[in-house]
């Protein structure tokens, strides 16, 4: 990934696009939600103290919909944009334990600024950005900043094993598209995959070197948790007792 401030996501304009067209362009993503919820409530909620890290919070969204299921815990936000740091705080403005730090994953790489750790870390459609390097030296920082028995979740974009397979999960992406955003935002949706394929600042790596260097770190339980052509979600736990899953 180049340096933050040299990719779109320091641009406020894009920032703002991002934030006004996800829904219209981010398949499956309230059962990503759904699923995101039911894996806290059934590993996490039962575990004290709570305290939440978001990475690449965007516009807080994730929180707020955690905040749905437990609203007793802390939360820290990071993203490298002040933009999409502002919008979340304003999105967040009635919840107090909420901390944001405007931090790139490099910044955290370099001198990490959060020093603590959280019992669950989540990412969602921002991970991508990094070469596989770096993913890997990230996995490495997350596992050290989790409790005994914390999760790790991502959401993210990832590279199809195969270029058929990819020409088919962006056909199912475009057809999703097609079908669920409003007549007056179609056309301009339509051209998000390829626009994606196109924009040099996404480099997603395959599903599988992933979740083999999510082992290699020492995550548990590790797997995919819900897919949708490229968009996926997976992770892992900390090795240790995980809180004792709850009934609901």
């Amino acid at each position: 990934m180049s340096n933050f401030s040299n990719s779109q996501w320091s641009d406020s304009n894009f920032a703002q696009e991002y934030r006004d067209q996800a829904d219209g362009y981010v398949p499956e993503r309230r059962r990503l939600i759904e699923v995101a919820q039911s894996l806290y409530k059934h590993f996490v909620r039962a575990g004290r103290p709570r305290r939440v890290l978001d990475l690449g919070c965007g516009d807080g969204l994730m929180v707020q919909e955690l905040l749905k299921v437990d609203s007793d815990m802390d939360a820290t936000l990071v993203d490298g944009s002040s933009e999409m740091l502002e919008a979340a705080g304003k999105r967040l403005g009635h919840f107090e334990r909420k901390r944001l730090v405007n931090a790139s994953f490099q910044d955290l790489l370099a001198r990490d600024p959060l020093q603590t750790t959280f019992c669950f870390v989540l990412s969602s459609l921002a991970i991508h950005h990094l070469a596989m390097a770096e993913k890997a030296a990230l996995f490495e920082y997350i596992h050290r900043h989790l409790d005994s028995g914390g999760f790790f979740l991502n959401m993210d974009v990832v590279l199809s094993p195969t270029d058929d397979l990819e020409s088919w999960y962006l056909t199912l992406w475009r057809e999703w598209i097609d079908a669920h955003a409003a007549d007056s935002q179609k056309a301009y949706l339509l051209s998000v995959p390829q626009r994606y394929k196109n924009n040099a600042d996404n480099v997603p790596d395959p599903l599988l070197p992933q979740l083999q260097a999510l082992e290699r770190v020492g995550f548990k339980n590790v797997d995919c948790y819900y897919k949708y052509g490229i968009f996926t979600m997976f992770g892992g736990s900390k090795s240790g007792e995980l809180p004792h899953p709850t009934d609901h």
